[in-house]
């Protein structure tokens, strides 16, 4: 069942004018396509609109349309903000069946990272794939995908199969366990790794010389009566 329920106007006006217009209005003006009808132009007011949008339910997330009586589940595809002041601008619905398995793009999420002790080696993570595209259920769409960094080490490749997901969640690349994040070494970890190596060579360089000093005086004078008698 959607949490969220929209309830929307049809739009008489199209266009770039028509949208306009709805904002005008106090309206944000978007478009309902799929399910084999036509697109139809609609909007819903604005306060509304912001108040669903920032519950974080809205976007790719089931939600019921409600048009005066007539409802239908559809899901929220697209939301364009203002780049300024990130008013939303116009939405894109998709009518979907709630039972019906759909292409969407989830998050990931990463966890735990402070169980990692890669990260307190140095160690950096590379995102590969903030989002991944699943099949799904329209009404069993996760929040989320959760990938655990506990027990990850230092050179670590994460792939899809360390991926948190429930069981009916497929990603729609099936050719591959696909790479997701990696934990890499940072440079400045490098780099220090580097002066601490050089630091032991000197040290031990300097331990040799030391210890070639420190031969004692009658081993020397051996040597010296040896070379002597081959004289």
């Amino acid at each position: 069942m959607a949490e969220i329920i929209l309830n929307v106007d049809v739009r008489e006006g199209v266009g770039t004018g028509g949208a306009r217009a709805a904002r005008r209005a106090g309206a944000v003006p978007g478009i309902l396509y799929g399910g084999g009808k036509a697109p139809v132009a609609i909007s819903v007011n604005e306060k509304d609109f912001r108040k669903n949008l920032y519950t974080g339910k809205l976007l790719g997330h089931l939600v019921t349309l409600k048009y005066g009586k007539e409802t239908q589940p559809v899901i929220a595809k697209d939301v364009q903000f203002d780049p300024v002041t990130d008013r939303p601008l116009h939405f894109d619905l998709m009518r979907v069946k709630e039972d019906q398995t759909i292409k969407i793009e989830v998050p990931v999420h990463f966890i735990n990272e402070d169980q990692c002790k890669a990260f307190r080696q140095g160690g950096s993570l590379e995102i590969v794939r903030h989002t991944v595209e699943i099949l799904v259920r329209a009404d069993h769409i996760p929040e989320d995908l959760i990938v655990d960094l506990a027990g990850h080490k230092l050179g670590d490749t994460i792939r899809w199969s360390d991926v948190k997901v429930p069981a009916d969640v497929e990603p729609t690349i099936t050719d591959r366990d696909f790479v997701i994040a990696s934990i890499k070494t940072s440079s400045a970890a490098k780099a220090a790794d580097e002066i601490e190596e050089a630091i032991a060579e000197e040290q031990a360089a300097a331990a040799e010389e030391a210890a070639a000093d420190e031969v004692p005086a009658s081993e020397q004078g051996d040597d010296e009566e040896g070379e002597k008698s081959e004289d």
